[in-house]
């Protein structure tokens, strides 16, 4: 008798997805030993299309708990026969009800979202308005009017290539590049929208919790100026709550390997 066959293995393709999730139930996107996190939960829902073989899911950015992302950007490999499209739904279809994956498409096997980022943009949320459990779900509650004309201005400080040691947790290699600083109201919202190359630990909130208190009124754009110079943890490290902040998007495009990591997440 003729020895059994085995069934050929489907050959390991490449796929790229953007990522939505509500972070107040997750310890962040990284996998953490005992812990619930973004990353588990995505892999854990890929092992099951493979028969229990784990892959490892890279992301654009490293958000920390607590932290929502609108747009992640996400990539894994995968050796099955379902299409994009349908794998798409299969792992939405498995994800629990704060994560949902969409834009699902075949890429080359050497992409990495981390370095193909061409810059990522995250918004800080303030509710400025009466206390709004459902808003200030992803939203921090300020009750106190906030002069955004100034916060705005102030804001354009970080602009440009800087030291952001003031701004961020030690890294060998502080500086990085802002693109923009944008602060907007609309009705009690107020949002704070930062686009960079890279960020460091910490810098999107540490930089909301400056410029809300130039919003309060107890600090000017010249103190904010001296704060990013002075290369000091400016207001001795404080940072905004993490469950204002929210990754709002990953624009790809660089080629890969000359892209810095990003690590905001804090």
């Amino acid at each position: 008798m003729a020895p059994e066959r085995t069934p050929p293995r489907s050959p390991v393709r490449r796929f790229r997805a953007r990522v939505e999730y509500d972070g107040t139930d997750f310890a962040g996107f990284q996998v953490q030993p005992g812990a619930r996190t973004v990353q588990g939960e995505l892999e854990a829902a890929l092992a099951r299309l493979m028969g229990g073989e784990r892959q490892p899911v890279d992301g654009a950015g490293r958000t920390d708990a607590g932290v929502h992302a609108e747009e992640q950007v996400i990539a894994f490999s995968y050796a099955g026969r379902l299409t994009a499209t349908e794998l798409g739904r299969a792992l939405d279809a498995l994800l629990p009800a704060d994560v949902a994956i969409r834009d699902v498409r075949a890429t080359t096997a050497r992409f990495h979202p981390r370095y193909a980022a061409r810059y990522r943009e995250y918004r800080y949320s303030v509710w400025n308005g009466p206390r709004s459990p459902l808003r200030e779900r992803t939203a921090l509650g300020v009750r106190v009017p906030l002069d955004t004309a100034a916060m705005a201005r102030a804001g354009s400080v970080f602009e440009g290539r800087h030291d952001f040691s003031a701004f961020g947790a030690a890294d060998r290699n502080p500086v990085r590049t802002v693109h923009s600083v944008r602060v907007r109201r609309s009705g009690s919202l107020v949002t704070i929208d930062v686009r960079a190359d890279a960020f460091l630990r910490g810098m999107v909130r540490r930089i909301a919790a400056v410029l809300l208190e130039v919003g309060r009124g107890k600090m000017n754009e010249e103190a904010v100026r001296e704060a990013l110079a002075a290369r000091v943890p400016a207001l001795d490290g404080a940072t905004a709550p993490a469950h204002g902040l929210s990754l709002r998007h990953v624009a790809l495009g660089r080629r890969a390997g000359t892209e810095q990591e990003t690590t905001e997440n804090r």
